[in-house]
């Protein structure tokens, strides 16, 4: 009966371990549907832009020939950088060092904050404003739908850096991290892509 027992219990630890792993491939499936449908309203924001810039002759408001690019530049800069900060954090992580991931992490929602904030003091300073014109209508629907995103990453990171602090919390996986990185890539190319639309091509 010991070894019966022995036996019932070993493929028992079996089928839940392979639940469960079952269970984290379908999650990060779900995660990458969901970006995808992200993706395809950015693209459609993206589509838009472009036809009407290419055919509308009077693009820019009234008095405006461009936006400044030193700035918006700066915020890239720190905004692309976090992509590795936080890439590093994960490392940290998944070699169970939680004083380095949650250093990084720290560090990637702080650069997160530092481009939003550079992105409200860029929209005080702008002579137009979301009902100005189709540039400016364009232009604060696409970067305030691209805040929102950064935003919402950062909400997501300070839920990682909590439970970073729940004994036991990451020994059985890390999927909410690495779906929060995935989704920080993310908003880092989508941004990417934003900065050469607007403030490359003039």
């Amino acid at each position: 009966m010991t070894a019966e027992r022995a036996i019932a219990n070993e493929t028992e630890a079996l089928v839940r371990e392979e639940q469960a792993h079952e269970a984290a491939e379908n999650s990060k499936f779900g995660f990458i549907v969901f970006l995808l449908s992200e993706s395809v309203i950015f693209i459609s924001f993206f589509t838009g832009y472009f036809l009407y810039k290419t055919t509308v002759v009077d693009w820019y408001p009234p008095g405006v020939t461009g936006l400044e690019t030193k700035d918006p530049a700066i915020n890239t800069v720190v905004l692309v950088s976090s992509s590795f900060v936080i890439y590093v954090a994960e490392r940290y992580l998944h070699d169970k060092k939680l004083w380095g991931f949650r250093l990084f992490l720290l560090a990637t929602m702080a650069m997160g904050g530092y481009f939003l904030y550079g992105q409200a003091i860029e929209w005080r300073s702008l002579p137009f404003g979301f009902t100005t014109g189709l540039f400016g209508s364009l232009f604060y629907l696409l970067t305030g739908f691209h805040g929102l995103h950064v935003f919402t990453g950062i909400l997501l990171q300070a839920s990682m850096l909590v439970r970073s602090f729940v004994p036991g919390n990451y020994d059985s996986g890390f999927f909410g991290v690495e779906a929060t990185s995935l989704f920080w890539h993310f908003v880092d190319v989508i941004w990417i892509i934003l900065f050469v639309l607007i403030y490359v091509w003039q």
